[in-house]
């Protein structure tokens, strides 16, 4: 069975977004860190055991071919860590509605 990892910073190819919007079948739009909004979908791996809603805070990944209007959601946070990603800087106050 997989696991979910415990806890992860956005990495440099990687964007920090906010779920805007549920569409259903695990897509979803996302205002991203970068000002986009951008149309994404849970990874068919993930989509067992990440469950997101709107108002929570993903990393996503920007696809290769269109990577101004889709992208693929990686990981989730829990509200209680947004603490901590506003303590390291990651977090922008703009990003959350």
């Amino acid at each position: 069975m997989t696991e979910a990892p415990i806890f992860r910073y956005p990495k440099k190819d990687e964007l920090l977004g906010y779920v805007t919007q549920l569409l259903g079948f695990g897509r979803m739009y996302v205002k991203c860190s970068d000002g986009k909004i951008r149309l994404c979908q849970i990874k068919g791996s993930l989509s067992r055991y990440l469950w997101v809603g709107e108002g929570d805070l993903v990393i996503i990944k920007p696809w290769v071919v269109e990577h101004e209007k889709k992208g693929d959601v990686l990981y989730k946070y829990d509200k209680n860590s947004w603490g901590d990603l506003r303590s390291k800087g990651i977090l922008k106050e703009g990003l959350i509605q």
